[in-house]
């Protein structure tokens, strides 16, 4: 009951004016909930804007075509959130009328939507009891009732749920998760926490045993993979040469150029020893105008150290492989590509 009140009360005094707070429609909920999964609200706000913008129904969404999907989600990264937040639509429309459903086991069938993002949808817009845990509320509760779980950990996970729904406001479940999210965002901060204005001091467990620096705990990650990308531009006045990517792999169902994917970084000579030359440039003898420094773009789990390469051949002489395709620049500008992708285009302004 305390904690229930003074982080009702904080939130109802301490709130920021969101747009989707400003509504009940689940649609709306769901399309903020995705944007904002590895996202910073300052950035999202944007997205969630423009994205309402074009597809303001779930109908609207399902018909997409999905390379204007992934062209709107442009620069947000993650882009399987864009993908399955559209086949999620498409489910909407064909499995359930174009209704999103209303409980928390229903919409957790939905393509895309998890726990999290379910217990969100159904607790904001209809009203269930169900607990929605992300990290900053993770990090609220670990603090203040001192769990030491990991939260990456399976038993983590399950103590962590159990004690978040013994903890919800069955009245009030929607404005409950919200203020314990946005008390986690704005006070109880993993850096730095505001604890002087806590208004959960007096019985917070972290504080009193001077914990706070130490939860919550969280079991170290994986090293990152290490991947080398060799791009090459093949791009005349008119045209350039683009590859579609559409393995299941980053970026899948974006285009950016043909590429030589190493396991250590490679010279251009090493690289017109590769059978994947051959694929891009066939017998045809090409020199190279120039190349750029290494770029290094970190992923979740990888990082990519990225290289340009301009070459003098021109895109009509180098559509030798069926995944390459020749785009003219204004049809290039339309296409979604991967963010390293879009600064090195507008750093070179190569269209």
């Amino acid at each position: 009951m305390f904690f229930r009140n003074k982080i009702t009360y904080w939130y109802e005094n301490n709130r920021r004016d969101l747009p989707w707070r400003r509504t009940a429609d689940p649609y709306n909920i769901w399309i903020s909930e995705v944007i904002l999964q590895q996202t910073r609200i300052n950035q999202g706000i944007n997205y969630y804007y423009r994205f309402i913008e074009l597809f303001p129904t779930v109908e609207k969404l399902a018909k997409a075509d999905e390379e204007l999907v992934l062209k709107v989600w442009q620069g947000l990264g993650y882009y399987s959130r864009a993908r399955n937040l559209r086949q999620g639509a498409i489910d909407v429309v064909n499995n359930y009328n174009g209704k999103i459903p209303t409980s928390y086991k229903e919409l957790l069938k939905i393509k895309g939507i998890g726990e999290y993002t379910a217990a969100a949808i159904a607790s904001i817009a209809f009203n269930e009891p169900v607990a929605a845990i992300d990290g900053n509320v993770f990090r609220v509760l670990s603090r203040f009732l001192g769990i030491s779980e990991a939260i990456n950990s399976t038993r983590g996970k399950i103590v962590f749920r159990q004690k978040a729904n013994e903890l919800m406001d069955i009245h009030q479940p929607g404005t409950y998760n919200q203020a314990v999210m946005e008390f986690g965002a704005l006070a109880c901060t993993p850096k730095k926490p505001d604890c002087d204005n806590c208004p959960l001091a007096s019985h917070c467990f972290a504080l009193k045993n001077k914990l706070v620096e130490q939860l919550p705990v969280k079991l170290p990650k994986n090293s990152k993979r290490t991947r080398f990308f060799s791009y090459f531009i093949i791009i005349d006045n008119e045209s350039i040469l683009l590859n579609k990517r559409t393995q299941n792999d980053i970026w899948k169902n974006m285009f950016d150029f043909p590429c030589i994917e190493t396991n250590i970084e490679a010279s251009p000579e090493k690289l017109t020893e590769t059978s994947e030359w051959l694929q891009i440039f066939g017998a045809k003898k090409v020199e190279i105008n120039k190349i750029s420094k290494n770029i290094t773009h970190l992923l979740t789990h990888q990082k990519i150290v990225i290289q340009f390469i301009h070459v003098s051949a021109k895109p009509s002489e180098m559509a030798v492989n069926k995944q390459f395709s020749i785009y003219n620049k204004s049809e290039a500008q339309k296409l979604p590509c991967p963010k390293p992708i879009v600064i090195y285009i507008e750093k070179e302004n190569l269209f």
